[in-house]
Formats: structure tokens, sequence, C-alpha cells
């Protein structure tokens, strides 16, 4: 039997986890370390990320809980120097953090646009660009992967300030990865569709969305899992995808391939149904 680690070619290397301490922030860190990654985890909850410590410790690999607000543009140079001095690194950067609010377009406040802005696209850039200079200065390589949406890639019918950054993030993925091509760090994202995590699991209204979600225009008639999005993230971090940068991989169960026919059927409020991308971890809630 082939060994894992070896398939994925990233063993020992370390991985940056940004809102890493819930949901896909925690299967991604899982899942890399299960390949041979020690895992910098950071979260705004100090008991969350050393609760994910934790698992990585168990499988094997050095871990780094730090707690810290991403959406302050003065903590990147901060988490990724701690980073470099306790684990050596980092050589790969996963970010997670992002989240929707829900509102009609005439409804918005400039509030809650530049809110939606810097929690699913501004923080991002400076975490990258703290990494990649980091990676340049260490000479080394390196893999960034942010966590877009299909809200980025199409329209989103009330929640518009969290599709216009997302499809930001995704214009900015692409034109990091040329940037950054000739110092040899690859840049991608992963669209995931409607994601459920643990948190939303337990809200009351989980049953109720689980049920939309199978009665709709899903094809697989349910709803992604957590790992789902972490390995997409993995693959995109490993050594299997050196060749592939600037590329947002969907993630949705082949919900995009139906979705213009659900505004259709069923108008606007078929997108609001499923606001279960969301996801929170290194910002305020």
């Amino acid at each position: 039997m082939v060994d894992a680690a070896r398939i994925f070619g990233i063993e020992n290397k370390v991985a940056l986890v940004l809102g890493g301490g819930l949901g896909m922030g925690e299967s991604s860190s899982r899942l890399l370390a299960e390949v041979g990654c020690d895992v910098a985890i950071v979260d705004i909850d100090m008991e969350r990320a050393e609760a994910v410590a934790d698992t990585v410790r168990a499988l094997g690999r050095k871990s780094l809980p730090i707690v810290g607000n991403v959406l302050d543009p003065a903590s990147a140079g901060r988490i990724v120097a701690e980073v470099e001095e306790k684990l050596g690194g980092p050589d790969i950067m996963v970010a997670i953090v992002g989240q929707a609010q829900f509102v009609h377009f005439l409804d918005i406040t400039l509030e809650q646009w530049e809110l939606d802005l810097n929690r699913n696209l501004q923080y991002f850039a400076f975490a990258a660009q703290a990494v990649s200079r980091s990676l340049i200065r260490r000479g080394k390589p390196g893999a960034i992967t942010a966590i877009s949406s299909v809200s980025g890639l199409q329209s989103a019918p009330h929640h518009a300030a969290y599709g216009a950054a997302k499809g930001g993030l995704i214009n900015l993925v692409k034109s990091m990865a040329v940037e950054l091509a000739e110092y040899k760090i690859r840049v991608n994202s992963v669209a995931p569709g409607a994601i459920l995590t643990d948190r939303q699991a337990a809200a009351p209204s989980a049953a109720e969305v689980r049920a939309k979600i199978a009665a709709s225009l899903v094809p697989f008639k349910r709803h992604g899992e957590t790992d789902d999005i972490g390995n997409a993230v993995r693959f995109l971090s490993s050594a299997m995808a050196n060749y592939i940068s600037g590329h947002t991989l969907v993630v949705d169960g082949g919900w995009m391939s139906a979705w213009t026919l659900g505004l259709m059927l069923e108008g606007p409020e078929f997108a609001s149904q499923f606001g279960l991308e969301n996801r929170s971890g290194g910002a305020s809630d």
C-alpha cells in the first residue's frame, strides 16, 4: 500500500490555517496533519484552537494554536512571525474565515458592506501578502488557498455584498497566481456550495434547511460536509496540484449546474434558502 503522505508530497511542511478552530478550518487542519503537515491554527477563541491543536498532535504532528482576529490588518505580520519562530514556516496558507449577511440590496448599510468586504476579501489579501513575503524571504515555494463561494461565481440575491466580495476574491486569486508564479507560490480557491458545519447543524432551523436542500435542485439532494471542503483544500495545497494555480475549485454537489433553473422556477428567494457556506473562526461572529 502506498503511503498517503508520499502521495500528497507535503510531509513536514508547515500549514497556517486562518479560522482553523471549527468547521471547514478544523477539517482542513486535521486532513493536512494526516498527510504529514505541522499546523498553526488561528482562531478568535483559544479554546477552539487548542482543541484542534490537540487533534493535530494526536496524529503525530506539531501544532501551534494562536488567538487572533484576522480582520485586524496588523495581526497578519505578527501571526506569520510567530509561525516562523515556533514552527519554521509557513509553507502553506489556508484562509477559512468568511461570513455572509442576508439582506435585500436596498437595505444594505455602509457598515454591512464594509464588514462583508473585510471578512471575505480584504483580510485575505493582507494575510496572503504577509505569507508570500515570508516565503520569498526564506526562498521557499508555497501554496495559498482561499475559501471563496459559489456566490462569487453567479448572482447572490439577498447577500449581494458577500457575492461581490467573493467575486473579488476569485479575481484576486487569479492576479496573485500570475504575480507570484516567479516565486513558485501557487494561489487557488475552493468555492463551496451548501456546506453544513457543526454550529449550523445545532441551529433551530437546521432540519428545515436540510429538508429544503433535499428537495432542491442540488443533484446530490444533500448538503456538503466540512471534510468535502477540507479534502479540496488538502489537494490544492499538495504536490499533486503543483501545476494548478489561479484556479477556483467548485465543491457544490452539482448545485451551480442547476442554479439558473432554480432562480427561474422559484425566484430570488431560492438563493437565500441555502446560507450554509458561512464560516467564522478568525473574526467577530
